[in-house]
């Protein structure tokens, strides 16, 4: 399916996937919410749980405290992608009169997927689940406690969710590395191609692998990613805090934030942001730019 969708045969089934997505987090959440209003008699238990768990002397001191760290910094990352650079492919094509705005929705993003979606995956997990021993790991302890709570069909629920939550993903890394490719060769049709046959030959490989072996791979490329990507906002970062104080400073001029090219570009250089209307989608065709 993922092939079809990228060799552009099939272009409807990701215009579906991604109106059905975002009603299947909401579902999800949903359901979550049942779940834990269900064992509302176990919630206090299960805060107490959490605070005592976290912060006893046992779970603070001796080496475990490390691999539990790195293990939560890695799940974090793979879940929001915080540090990585990939998400603002997606963040920079939207048409808006500053960069800045894409950046702010850009760190909502990171609080939903952490603070909400993962935080409910969990409340399912421990009201559902007071005594977690032999309780399973993995996915297996979410679709325990919804099977256990809601009957056989909310073990399918769950599976279609992540599937299509997993397709999308599939897909939207793919334009990432799409826009990349495009970018570096000037859309050259062989160097796509050979992208695409790549990147089918690593969804085939994933779907093949253990899951240990499919971590330990995609945690080390995204150390990479995050160390490229910490360096690139070291030497942007003058730019960026430049970009902010234009921001606000319009913002509580009562004004809607404009980019203006000319008063970040060094030393008159603006090819990298091209025009002011491909950059932001203002103005509108036709119409005269604004200028403060």
């Amino acid at each position: 399916m993922t092939g079809l969708v990228i060799f552009g045969g099939l272009r409807r089934i990701a215009n579906i996937t991604d109106k059905i997505v975002p009603v299947m987090a909401l579902l999800y959440l949903g359901v979550g919410i049942v779940i834990v209003a269900m064992n509302i008699e176990n919630v206090p238990g299960m805060v107490v749980a959490i605070v005592r768990d976290a912060f006893t002397p046992n779970s603070v001191t001796g080496a475990a405290v490390g691999t539990v760290i790195l293990l939560g910094v890695k799940r974090g990352m793979f879940s929001n992608e915080a540090g990585l650079g990939s998400a603002p492919n997606a963040g920079a094509s939207a048409a808006v009169t500053h960069p800045v705005k894409q950046g702010l929705v850009q760190s909502l993003g990171v609080y939903f997927d952490t603070m909400i979606v993962c935080s409910i995956t969990a409340f399912i997990i421990l009201s559902a689940t007071p005594d977690l021993r032999g309780a399973g790991e993995g996915i297996a302890l979410t679709q325990n406690a919804m099977i256990n709570n809601l009957g056989p069909w909310a073990g399918v629920l769950l599976a279609v969710i992540i599937f299509l939550l997993a397709f999308s993903s599939i897909l939207g890394n793919y334009y990432y590395g799409q826009s990349n490719i495009e970018f570096i060769t000037g859309e050259n049709r062989v160097a796509l191609t050979t992208y695409r046959v790549l990147a089918l030959l690593a969804v085939l490989g994933g779907a093949l692998a253990s899951a240990s072996l499919v971590w330990t791979i995609a945690d080390q490329i995204m150390g990479v990613m995050a160390l490229i990507n910490l360096i690139a906002l070291a030497l942007l970062s003058g730019v960026a805090f430049k970009m902010l104080k234009s921001y606000t400073d319009q913002y509580r001029r009562g004004e809607d934030p404009i980019f203006t090219v000319e008063e970040f570009a060094p030393k008159g250089d603006v090819s990298f942001w091209q025009d002011e209307e491909q950059v932001t989608g203002y103005p509108p065709k036709g119409a005269p730019a604004r200028r403060r």
